[in-house]
């Protein structure tokens, strides 16, 4: 599959991203936080979705190159509109899991025009003040520079308990490669969710939206999906599907994850 990576300049940041598929709908995909940038998994992800590729040219974006001192949530929105206008995209069929749902949430709420259909996986509409006990220990990690650790940590909180235990060679040795930028990166994205709330705006969004998350979700609660669709008003157009042990990265661990989420943009 031919995959397509460069940048999105702008007058005020830069912005990589990678493009596959050869099909006439645009899909947009806005990745969780994680440890390191998106980029360099290009090929893996463009495996993971490429029963999508017929049908769609999809769009994966990073997060901005230079981030400033600290970065909030809409502030990430912002910046992703900009580079999906810059390249011509109209039209979008959005997912976005866990931080990425955060910002697409935001997306789908000030540019209704812009998103035809809206995924959310694993996200939440709510954080408030109080950072997220797992995000906050990922933070302190960051901060005192143990990869490591930090690795260990964010997998086992991510993934069902099987699959991290055997795993955990290979999330051990995900540490050699995390450089004191990354660190730092991290911690700027991940502060960036406190004070994150679309609460009391998401009955605004207008296209349907498909929420999918996770009972045992260890880092956002089994009950973030719930409250999505509380906020955005219930309504035939929306839908919610909860897994049970598949963890808070049930969009890459649930078999049957994608084929839910291509099964709703055809309808």
């Amino acid at each position: 599959m031919a995959i397509s990576v460069s940048s999105v300049k702008t007058d005020l940041f830069t912005m990589d991203y990678f493009r596959f598929g050869t099909g006439s709908r645009t899909m947009v995909i806005l990745p969780g936080l994680s440890i390191q940038s998106v980029i360099p998994s290009a090929e893996l992800v463009a495996q993971a979705y490429q029963s999508f590729a017929r049908d769609y040219t999809v769009y994966v974006f990073d997060r901005r190159k230079d981030l400033p001192p600290s970065y909030s949530i809409g502030e990430m929105a912002k910046d992703t509109v900009i580079a999906i206008q810059t390249l011509g995209l109209t039209d979008i069929y959005l997912f976005g899991a866990s931080q990425g749902g955060m910002i697409a949430q935001v997306i789908a709420i000030r540019f209704p025009g812009l998103v035809h259909k809206l995924v959310l996986g694993s996200s939440a509409c709510h954080i408030g003040e109080e950072t997220p006990e797992a995000v906050a220990q990922w933070i302190l990690l960051a901060r005192e520079r143990n990869a490591k650790a930090l690795c260990l940590d964010f997998a086992e909180k991510v993934y069902p308990e099987d699959l991290f235990r055997s795993n955990i060679h290979s999330f051990e040795a995900m540490a050699d490669g995390v450089t004191e930028n990354d660190l730092r990166r991290f911690v700027t994205l991940a502060e960036g969710t406190v004070g994150f709330s679309t609460r009391a705006d998401l009955h605004r969004v207008v296209c349907p939206v498909y929420v999918l998350g996770s009972k045992d979700d260890k880092v956002l609660g089994g009950n973030a999906g719930s409250g999505i669709i509380k906020a955005l008003g219930f309504s035939p157009e929306h839908r919610l599907y909860l897994y049970e042990g598949y963890g808070h990265a049930c969009y890459d661990t649930a078999p049957d994850f994608k084929d839910r989420m291509r099964d709703f943009f055809r309808s």
